[in-house]
This record gives structure tokens, sequence and C-alpha cells, in this order.
């Protein structure tokens, strides 16, 4: 095993996971006996093969600073490792690995996986929860979830197969690129973890694939239900997954309009917009992020004249609470992609996300259903909507069937030309200049930027 390899990969990660850990010289035989078990179990938790306990390596900085510590030593006249082997049940092939890395000793102490049963030490099972190492029988949720994993029925993106096999990735290499960073063609399938256990590409590899034939929707209805007319479905997919996010968190900014406030006004005129951008984007990547894909079912976004849903696929993890949850306590539900955002930086490990949505919109914007989570962005109007988008008899602003629908495409696509909708409505070139130029009268739309390269902006 390369230690090496595994100890600067390991220092790269901003904060520690529950599968490894860093110390410099500490040493006490009981609690390490703990930790094996504990991280054994996590590894297994995580679909890890190994868990690594390593000594040099300062526990804040994740700087490389050596070690004194003796893998040799005895405890209780007994060799420390035979006494570790002794008390560690069912046995596990655990190893000390020593080597120097620029000039600085480095002890790695590798843990296998738990397999078939969890890991105890002197018959108590333990679990990392975080960074801290707990008795497993405090914990029964993720106790019922290990013994599940170890018997193979839980699946994840990572064990997943892929629907389609023939998968290629050069949106994914454009994508990292843009972010700066390199992807290596040899070896980016096994970084990123995009095959399962048996060789073929899994769920993980299939969303981040050029197609990953799963759409992100978002559904505009004119109402308050969905009882209410459907004025447009806007997809984005079925595309690499993580541009797909990015053109979704780009229409947000088309669907929040920004509303001219002139009460006891001045000088200038107060601009509100429709939403809170930043808990709308949080909520939108925490869907995406955290969603049950192994369900076959992407997110969904709802639009409606008072608010917008964002549902979840899924409920919080066996390890989470309710009070950890809305602390912001991250429990990534699918760790290898939760570690794909955090390098591209689409998410931090933070865990502000939850915690900016109550900020703005309170814990009530959070609706835990039996299997899904639904996150709730109130609009801020400031004056009601005085039209309705229907055929309203005798009001001389009601729009008819056709204005509605240019309203429609404009708002799923505001760069669409005439011609296009001449194309869509299926009439004259004129007839769609009558009605934008009624549109625009009327204060429904109106053009940003030139003709050639600006867009339409939809007010209602």
């Amino acid at each position: 095993m390369d230690i090496k390899s595994i100890a600067r990969e390991l220092c790269s990660y901003d904060d520690e996971q529950e599968w490894f850990e860093f110390k410099e010289n500490w040493f006490q035989p009981e609690a390490l006996g703990e930790y094996v078990s504990a991280m054994s179990n996590a590894a297994a938790f995580h679909y890890k093969k190994y868990a690594f306990f390593v000594w040099g390596v300062n526990n804040d900085t994740h700087e490389i600073v050596g070690t004194d510590f003796n893998q040799y030593c005895n405890h209780n006249k007994e060799p420390y490792q035979k006494y570790l082997g002794r008390n560690l049940s069912p046995s596990i092939n655990f190893s000390f690995e020593e080597d120097v890395i620029d000039g600085n000793r480095v002890v790695v102490l590798v843990i296998p996986a738990a397999v078939e049963i969890p890991t105890s030490f002197r018959e108590k099972r333990y679990i990392r929860i975080g960074s801290s190492k707990v008795n497993m029988k405090d914990y029964p949720k993720r106790e019922i979830q290990l013994f599940k994993i170890l018997d193979g029925r839980i699946e994840t993106m990572e064990t997943f197969p892929a629907k389609y096999q023939e998968l290629t990735f050069s949106k994914l290499f454009g994508y990292y690129g843009s972010k700066g960073i390199v992807l290596k063609e040899e070896t980016f399938i096994k970084n990123l973890g995009l095959k399962n256990s048996n060789g073929e590409f899994n769920l993980l590899a299939q969303l981040l694939s050029d197609n990953s034939h799963f759409p992100l929707r978002v559904t505009i209805f004119d109402g308050e239900t969905k009882g209410s007319p459907l004025f447009s479905v806007r997809e984005f997919g079925n595309n690499c997954l993580l541009y797909s996010l990015d053109e979704l968190l780009r229409y947000g900014d088309v669907l929040n309009l920004i509303q001219a406030d002139e009460t006891d006004r001045v000088v200038e005129r107060k601009e509100v917009p429709l939403f809170d951008n930043k808990a709308f984007r949080e909520a939108v990547i925490n869907a995406v992020l955290h969603n049950k894909w192994v369900e076959g079912n992407e997110p969904m976004i709802s639009v409606f004249s008072n608010r917008i849903e964002i549902l979840s696929r899924g409920t919080i993890p066996p390890a989470q609470t309710m009070e950890g949850f809305f602390l912001g306590e991250s429990v990534p539900v699918n760790d290898k992609l939760s570690e794909i955002f955090l390098q591209l930086h689409i998410s931090e490990k933070s865990g502000r996300g939850v915690p900016k949505i109550i900020e703005v919109y309170g814990k009530n914007a959070f609706t835990f259903r039996e299997n899904s989570i639904v996150v709730t962005i109130s609009f801020e109007r400031i004056h009601k909507p005085q039209v309705s988008l229907g055929n309203k008899t005798g009001d001389k602003k009601a729009l008819n069937e056709r204005r509605s629908r240019i309203i429609a495409e404009m708002r799923n696509d505001p760069n669409i030309t005439t011609a296009q909708l001449r194309a869509i409505l299926g009439c004259a070139e004129t007839t769609v200049e009558n009605n934008i130029a009624f549109l625009r009268k009327n204060g429904y739309i109106e053009r940003v930027g030139s003709k050639k390269n600006g867009y339409w902006k939809v007010n209602i």
C-alpha cells in the first residue's frame, strides 16, 4: 500500500471524514481500540474498503509535521498490536505502516472495513458521528442502517449500476476545466468512484456523463395549487448533472422578478426581489445533492403564484437528528457526489445551507413527508397581480390564449425570437408582433438590451 499517496490524499481534504483521523503523537491504548472499531464500521457505512488512523499530521491544518509514536510499544506487558488484535471481534487484518514524507516520519494504521457484522472492541461496538467516537447502542438508527449495508440490502449511487453503460464524459472534463481543475484521462474514473465493485459504471457515472438521462424540471402553475392551469414546463437536461444544475440556478434569476417599491419614495425607488436568491440556491443545491437518486427519480421544482416548492426524494439520513438538521450539521446522503460538489465549490462543508433558509423563511419552510423533503420559498409580493393570466371577460387587459402562450414561451426561453414564436404558434409574423406590442404596452413583458443581443423579461 502506497502510504505516501494515501497520506497526501487524506491531507487534501478540507475536513476530517468519519473514515480517517489525524493525530501527532497521541496514544491511549484503550481509546485507540475503540477508534479501530468505530472507524472500521464507519468505513463500511461509507462504502470504503479501509479507514485510516494517521500519526504525524496536524489535526487542524492537515500539515505533515512528523511523529514520535511507537507502534511497537507494549501495553500491560504485551505487545500492543497483539493486545489490539485479541480484543477486536471479529478479527480484522489491520496493519501499521510507516514512511517518511518530506523528511517527516508518518505512521498509518490501516483498518479494513467491517464485513458481515460490525467490528467491536472488548465486546462493544463503536461508530463515528462526525469527528466523534460513540457507542453504537446510543445510535440505533445508524446501527440498523449499518446492518442493512453489511447485509447488502442498501444500494447507493456508488454501488447501483448505471442503466446505460456506453457513457462518455467530455462535458465533465470541460466543467472541471472551467473550475481550473485538470482531470486525468487515465485516473478520473477511479478517483471519482465512477465504477462499482463489479467493474460497471455506476449511477454516479451516469449522472456525470454527457447524457445523464435525468432531467431537472421546473413546472409553473397559474395559481396556488397543482390543480391550477399549467403555465409552462421548463426542462434542464438530459445533460451532465453539473451543467443541468448550473442552468437551473440561472433560471432562478429569470423567475426572481425585481419589483419596484415606491412607498415613501423620496429620491430613488426601492427594488425588492420576489424571493431570496441565496436561500433558493441553497435549497436547490441541497435537493440535488441529497436526492435519493437510486429510486430513479430526480428532484422536483414547482412554481406557484405565491411560492416555489423544491422537493427532494428521500428523508434525513439515519445518523441525522432533527435538531442536527436544523443546526446545519451536514450528514451526506450521497457521499461521493458530496465530495465532488465540495471539490468544485458548488457546496461547502460549513453546513450553512439549512440555517440560511431558516434565517429567511423559518423552520416552517421545511416539510418532512414519508419519502421526501420539501422546501417552500415564499414570494414577497409588493402588489398583488391585478390581472389573471386567463381570459377575464370585461377586462381590457385580459390575456387570450395566444398571448398567454407567448408569455409562457418567453418565460421558458428569454432569448426566443419572433420567428420561433411564429413557428410555435402557427400564425403570421405580423400577428406575433402585434401581440408582443400589446404585451409590452400593458407591462406584461419588456425588452432588456438590444433587439439582437437582448432578452425578454416577463413581469408577471
